[in-house]
């Protein structure tokens, strides 16, 4: 059965196809073959137009109210948008500093918020002001990101902070959320990522700031090596060579944030293999592309040494045990992983899979899980906007359950080592084809987009920012003490 990200990839696929064909009739119909030139010169500004404004992979339609349902801990307080000024009634709740701050509003994007990004700008006295992206052509519930802004909230209340719409307005009664957490960088974390990156792309400035933190890499990432075959590598070379340097980034990247290499791990399962492994908890599952049905190559720089090390196994049971070996000897309160209903990447889905079925039964159990999202169904360009700007909640049309949103403000000096990081990871250093280099100027110029200096992969734009988002599970059977 397709999953529902791969169902919307075929649609859009079909769609452009019936779109493209349309076209070129068309142009046949207005005279293409007997006049080349005109031809030519329509196929060039259809090229641009396309790459310009129709090459985001959106694979909804903006139209629509993002659906959330919160989870009722999540306190609703009474807000007054007046204006282009958001404050808070007399009678709200006094605010914490860190306090997790959703506003939900409807936004209605103008004529110009189809061909430029539309976004919201918070402004506010004395402090650094904010702005959020949304999706060309919205219209509909969208959610912005306050956290950070509870003491203008607070404090100056009958001034409370600006809400301008860039390219749109805002409609309307806002509807203000509220979640208190504690401070879980001063728990001790253990970040489980499916592959190399995804602990620095989601996590890297909480485990960073972190009293205890481990990193576990589930797989060597060695897929997809087109790059190393044009060094003159053999298909499975290339794939060895690929897994090799990022089973080395996943252990070495984490150094530049404080954390020792005794508590970075790298399991060396295969990418994209980990749903197969599911399927059959006993069978050894090995890699499609480097030839290679052993764990232990991936594993020779960790400095920790596990039970499956005997055999190098790649199967879901050695997976489990490494897991619960990991578990019970970081004794993390709080492990963060993958939203397995929000995050569709069939690793990351398996990957949390794996984190359940380990805590299954298991003496130690952490308090509260923290769930991340690289990747979406619905569009790969989120978070919208530039680097260095807050992160909205995502697109999101499916029922993921009640929801409690974590953010994470960042200052500036550490949203830059966080770009430092991703550029320390060879899968994020491949130069972009020239289509997509000439499609990133084109929308520079006719679209205002920029794009950060850090690197020229998209996660520099979408992963460094202001804000880490995630969504908490507390554990109902968690550990009353060590």
């Amino acid at each position: 059965m397709a999953s529902r990200k791969e169902t919307l990839h075929k649609r859009y696929r079909r769609r452009k196809r019936i779109a493209i064909a349309i076209f070129v009739c068309l142009l046949v119909a207005v005279g293409f073959l007997p006049g080349a030139g005109w031809g030519l010169l329509l196929l060039a500004l259809a090229w641009a137009a396309h790459e310009t404004w129709f090459s985001d992979h959106q694979f909804y339609v903006p139209d629509a109210d993002y659906i959330y349902r919160f989870d009722e801990r999540l306190e609703t307080l009474a807000a007054d948008f007046s204006g282009d000024r958001l404050t808070l009634s007399v009678d709200s709740a006094s605010l914490g500093e860190n306090d997790t701050l959703i506003l939900g509003v409807t936004l209605r994007s103008s004529w110009t918020g189809r061909l430029f990004d539309p976004c919201v700008l918070i402004e506010a006295e004395d402090m650094d002001g904010d702005c959020q992206t949304f999706e060309r052509g919205a219209n509909g519930m969208r959610y912005l990101n306050l956290t950070g802004f509870a003491k203008v909230l607070q404090e100056e209340r009958v001034k409370g902070c600006r809400l301008i719409g860039r390219h749109c307005r805002l409609e309307g009664t806002p509807r203000l959320w509220r979640a208190v957490h504690p401070d879980y960088r001063q728990k001790r974390l253990l970040i489980v990522a499916p592959h190399a990156d995804d602990a620095e792309l989601a996590a890297f400035g909480l485990y960073s700031q972190a009293r205890e933190a481990w990193v576990v890499t589930l797989t060597a990432g060695e897929v997809n090596a087109k790059h190393y075959r044009r060094m003159g590598l053999e298909h499975a070379e290339a794939a060895r060579l690929k897994g090799r340097l990022r089973a080395w980034d996943s252990l070495a990247v984490p150094l530049w944030a404080g954390v020792p290499a005794e508590r970075t791990v790298q399991l060396g399962y295969f990418c994209l293999q980990l749903p197969a492994m599911r399927k059959t908890p006993a069978e050894a599952i090995a890699s499609s592309e480097a030839d290679l049905c052993d764990t232990r190559p991936f594993r020779a720089f960790n400095r920790i040494r596990l039970a499956s090390d005997c055999d190098g196994l790649p199967s879901w049971n050695n997976l489990l045990a490494d897991l619960r070996e990991i578990i019970l000897e970081a004794k993390p309160e709080v492990i963060v992983l993958p939203h397995p209903l929000i995050d569709p990447h069939p690793d990351h889905i398996a990957a949390s899979d794996a984190v359940r079925e380990t805590l299954m039964n298991l003496a130690w159990q952490p308090e509260v899980l923290l769930h991340y999202v690289n990747h979406l169904s619905d569009t790969d360009r989120w978070p919208m906007g530039e680097a260095h700007s807050g992160v909205a909640l995502p697109p999101l049309f499916v029922d993921a359950g009640k929801l409690m949103p974590w953010v994470l403000p960042l200052d500036r000096p550490r949203q830059i080592d966080k770009a430092m990081a991703l550029g320390m990871m060879h899968d994020l250093t491949v130069p972009l084809s020239s289509k997509k280099r000439y499609r990133r100027v084109l929308q520079r110029f006719l679209m205002k987009r920029h794009h950060p200096p850090y690197g020229a992969d998209n996660y520099f734009r979408r992963a460094v920012r202001r804000h880490e988002l995630f969504w908490v599970e507390r554990q109902k059977n968690c550990n009353a003490e060590e």
